[in-house]
């Protein structure tokens, strides 16, 4: 398998997610919500989904600008999730990225209308004519819309976030902490390269490929949140270590020990090397990602 040189393909992915981001949100001196919601979605992070819908688009033979616009509005949604996620209700964090959680930057009742507001932004993006249909079909743009939508409602994360806050303290099975995490973490990212793969014209073939590629990555990305966890550095990650053990949320480390979670996780990213194998070196971006998803830091 060719290698790329994976941190300066991120570095300039990231660029163009971060220019195209702050294009698309609103003027930030028009209000305090406009303020809260460019401090969240302008804070940095891996810019992961939108990576991978870019990377998936190009795999096809199609170029990141087609993807831009969709790649942006679901990392929108992902902001917005991680805002709610770290309200008092829910996990009730104070960092994100090294700096305040957006309750703890601005207030409770500011932070749950920052998350709506980029959710709603995402989905007036992705319906923008001139945003996305200027490289698709109608129908196709609908296709997206339709998929985002399932992926991030109560078909996919949130019904994945109600399944985490319910198993907090009880016990639970190793299927059904898969199932889990398909959903709160895995159903946006292979709605990311779905949505690419759509985006540069992949045939339904590749499609059923990069999904079960998709399936593989995500749960090892969350294999992977779970055992930094347990032994990150919360300097590196920005963000407090040892919470899941402090609210008895179900993780892998805790159900299967953590040598055998990394080893879960191993084979999982086989597998997703697996079902993309077939493809040429169009696809050595997506296969550094996989590879990359266990090996992070953060």
């Amino acid at each position: 398998m060719s290698m790329i040189d994976l941190a300066a393909y991120l570095n300039d992915k990231q660029q163009l997610i971060e220019s195209a981001l702050s294009n698309y949100l609103p003027d930030q001196s028009a209000s305090r919500l406009t303020q809260a919601m460019a401090y969240s979605l302008m804070n940095g992070g891996k810019r992961l989904r939108p990576i991978l819908c870019m990377a998936a688009c190009e795999s096809m033979g199609g170029r990141a600008a087609q993807a831009l616009p969709v790649a942006c509005a679901i990392e929108m949604i992902h902001t917005y999730s991680l805002i709610h996620d770290d309200l008092p209700a829910l996990d009730n964090d104070v960092l994100r990225r090294g700096r305040p959680t957006c309750h703890m930057a601005f207030d409770e009742a500011t932070a749950i209308l920052a998350g709506d507001g980029l959710l709603t932004l995402s989905f007036q993006l992705l319906s923008e004519f001139d945003e996305v249909s200027a490289y698709v079909s109608r129908d196709i743009q609908l296709t997206l819309i339709s998929l985002i939508s399932k992926a991030a409602g109560y078909q996919g994360m949130i019904e994945g976030q109600m399944r985490d806050l319910l198993s907090e303290g009880q016990s639970i099975s190793l299927g059904a902490l898969e199932d889990l995490h398909l959903l709160k973490t895995g159903a946006m990212i292979e709605a990311s390269v779905v949505s690419g793969a759509l985006l540069g014209g992949g045939s339904p073939d590749a499609i059923t490929r990069m999904k079960q590629y998709a399936r593989c990555i995500g749960l090892a990305f969350q294999i992977q949140d779970d055992i930094l966890n347990v032994e990150g550095d919360p300097d590196v990650m920005g963000k407090s270590a040892g919470t899941d053990q402090l609210h008895k949320k179900g993780a892998y480390p805790a159900l299967l020990g953590l040598e055998k979670a990394k080893v879960l996780a191993e084979e999982l990213i086989d597998n997703a090397l697996l079902h993309i194998d077939i493809f040429d070196s169009n696809f050595d971006p997506l296969r550094a990602i996989a590879l990359y998803t266990i090996r992070r830091n953060k």
